[in-house]
């Protein structure tokens, strides 16, 4: 059997200890990522998006994310999780099809939302749940540790409450689901809350607000895991776009590429973070 990350991965999910779920969105940004001390690598829709030339929700197909996926299992020795929005699909067949396909693809875990692209309309309760058993029903059948993550997506999107929020992740718990993950509640105060009303590992996002609080705030709240999303790639794009705003305007001014990183440390970025073989 090939080598199981899922293990490993599923260990570093420790309330009250998170570790940093490093999203990439190509080859280059994993290895660097690995080479910096990242424990375990993610996809995130959106930015896998933005390489395409393409808006973030619902519009990268299935076979696309998987052999993005695929390849940033390839390309480090870490652990890789599938960001794979609503598992493509509506009906709890689809889903556990998604995580069957994760499996073969190498992954140790992914992650279905309870959402529907591109409008973010939150699917009724009922079959959130058993979208999510059919996830987890999948997952357990895979030959190999997979750490399923189950998402409640509406408080983001403004379609229910962290009430119902909560109540979600609960019924996903007892479905079956490994974590779980409220995106964007209103304050670190609401974090703690959704941790201690929960009785799995619990992911939070450093973006926004998230942003300027510390691992060890996310760990006092009872976090396991921080992801990113899309927001490395966002701050990429944005000294991209700032770059060449001043590049290309009226000041011709190449001020912001005196920041970048010398192609030899890039090179050696690369060759330390990348799989042996």
């Amino acid at each position: 059997m090939p080598h199981d990350p899922g293990p490993a991965f599923r260990a570093l999910h420790r309330p009250g200890d998170p570790f940093v779920l490093a999203n990439a969105w190509d080859l280059g940004s994993a290895r660097m990522l690995a080479a910096l001390g990242a424990q375990a690598i993610g996809t995130s829709s959106a930015a896998h998006a933005f390489t395409l030339g393409l808006p973030d929700m619902g519009r990268v197909t299935r076979e696309d994310a998987l052999a993005h996926a695929e390849a940033l299992v390839a390309a480090t020795p870490l652990p890789v999780s599938g960001d794979f929005e609503n598992g493509f699909g509506d009906a709890p067949d689809i889903v556990a099809g998604t995580v069957r396909l994760s499996c073969e693809a190498g992954l140790a875990g992914l992650s279905i939302e309870d959402t529907m692209p591109p409008d973010g309309a939150a699917y009724p309760f009922d079959l959130a749940v058993e979208r999510i058993r059919a996830a987890a029903a999948a997952a357990r059948a895979c030959p190999r540790d997979l750490v399923l993550v189950a998402r409640a997506d509406g408080v983001m999107t403004g379609v229910y409450d962290l009430e119902e929020g909560i109540r979600r992740l609960r019924a996903f718990a007892a479905a079956g689901a490994d974590c779980l993950y409220l995106p964007m509640p209103p304050s670190m105060e609401d974090v703690a809350r959704i941790c201690a009303g929960v009785d799995k590992p619990v992911n939070a996002i450093a973006a926004g607000s998230f942003t300027a609080a510390t691992r060890a705030d996310f760990a006092r709240a009872g976090v396991a895991r921080i992801s990113l999303g899309s927001a490395l790639a966002r701050a990429t794009h944005r000294l991209i776009r700032d770059a060449a705003e001043a590049m290309l305007g009226p000041a011709g001014d190449f001020s912001a590429l005196s920041r970048s990183v010398p192609g030899g440390d890039v090179d050696a970025l690369l060759a330390r973070g990348a799989r042996e073989g």
